[in-house]
């Protein structure tokens, strides 16, 4: 928080906007428009913003209207209206429309101005710091969770952590904000699969033909989870995107559509990779098939693939030499082939300390391993 935060102030009078520069340019970065259509386009131009400011009575496009596409393109700037208006019902729309955080009037005196900028800027610190913590603290216990759940069921819980790194690429590409969502949603999809008998999640990891009963059960799935989860803040959006999965979902805005499609196709790409099919083979066949929907989707998939196989380095190691950060490149057995721990699992210092206790001859050896960059170099 040591650089200045950014301030947009929006106003079609210069002169109300060179008086804005006045006080707040010495201890904000501030950008001016003098127009709504301006103001949007100075939201995609470098750092975000803060604190956004707008006047009421602008042409074309009002400070409520303003403002209330600022809070779609922009939800982390906490927005002000500044207007010599007196009419409260403009305020309340202004207000209602735009979820303003505070109402000034003109003429505004500099103190008050300076006041309620102060506050907005404080208000976003902690709408920025509440996020994170909570966001860390999520994304934390439910990695918790699977880690201790691929112990019991290694095979669908291996997808979880495969399916979380594939979207969290994949969403990168693409530039999907926020991606803490995809990747939880990833990481829960399986949780269902431990209501379901060993034969049904066998053929649901490797995409077999259902039988209706089983395809029943398969179809609650997203609604256990839901059950499951659904007392814990903030995991709406997580949900909406884990039940899209079986159903289509017209209520989803587009951003959550493509984000609910990435999940899908990294489902799918995972299914065909358990089949035996390499990374290339299994894009070319998501291509080819009917419903592939938005084709940006497989191409950041392609994307990822192609950068993934000329970046990483795979060795065969011995359980005694794994270390924290490695990722599984294939399937651990034991001797007698019982799924130990899935591919794409990345081994955890838990892993490292309960390996030490296995007796000589337990596990298969030696396995093959993706070595972190840093370990690579």
């Amino acid at each position: 928080m040591s650089e200045r935060m950014r301030v947009l102030c929006v106003d079609d009078e210069p002169n109300v906007l060179e008086g804005l520069e006045l006080h707040l340019r010495r201890k904000y970065d501030l950008v001016t428009a003098t127009s709504g259509a301006e103001g949007l386009a100075r939201l995609e131009e470098g750092p975000s913003f803060a604190v956004v400011v707008s006047d009421m009575r602008m042409p074309h496009m009002n400070g409520a209207a303003f403002l209330t596409q600022v809070r779609e393109r922009a939800p982390d700037a906490v927005r002000m209206l500044l207007t010599g208006q007196t009419d409260i019902e403009s305020a309340i729309a202004a207000i209602n429309e735009g979820q303003i955080f505070r109402f000034l009037t003109k003429p505004c005196p500099p103190k008050t101005l300076l006041s309620g900028v102060e506050a907005a800027a404080a208000q976003h610190r902690l709408l920025i710091a509440e996020r994170e913590l909570m966001q860390e603290t999520l994304f934390g216990s439910i990695k918790a969770l699977i880690d201790v759940l691929a112990l019991i069921h290694p095979l669908a819980f291996g997808r979880a952590t495969r399916l979380r790194q594939l979207v969290s690429e994949v969403g990168s590409t693409l530039a999907i904000e926020p991606l803490w969502p995809l990747e939880i949603a990833a990481m829960v999809s399986q949780l269902g699969s431990i209501t379901l008998s060993d034969e049904t999640a066998q053929k649901l990891y490797y995409g077999h033909e259902l039988t209706a009963k089983e395809q029943e059960a398969v179809d609650g799935l997203p609604q256990f989870v839901g059950q499951l989860l659904g007392d814990i803040p903030r995991l709406g959006p997580v949900l909406e995107l884990v039940s899209a999965q079986s159903h289509a979902s017209p209520d989803l805005d587009a951003p959550s559509r493509i984000a609910s499609e990435v999940l899908q196709v990294a489902r799918e790409f995972d299914i065909l990779i358990s089949r035996g099919m390499s990374p290339l083979d299994a894009v070319a066949t998501l291509r080819n098939r009917k419903n592939r929907g938005d084709p940006s989707v497989l191409d950041a998939l392609a994307q990822t693939q192609d950068e993934a196989e000329s970046d990483r380095e795979v060795q065969e190691l011995p359980i005694a030499a794994l270390r924290s950060g490695m990722v599984f490149a294939e399937d651990v057995r034991t001797e007698s082939g019982t799924l130990l721990v899935a591919r794409g699992h990345e081994v955890s210092a838990s892993f490292v300390s309960r390996a030490r206790s296995f007796r000589r001859g337990y596990v298969r050896e030696p396995v093959r391993v993706v070595l972190p960059k840093r370990q690579a170099r």
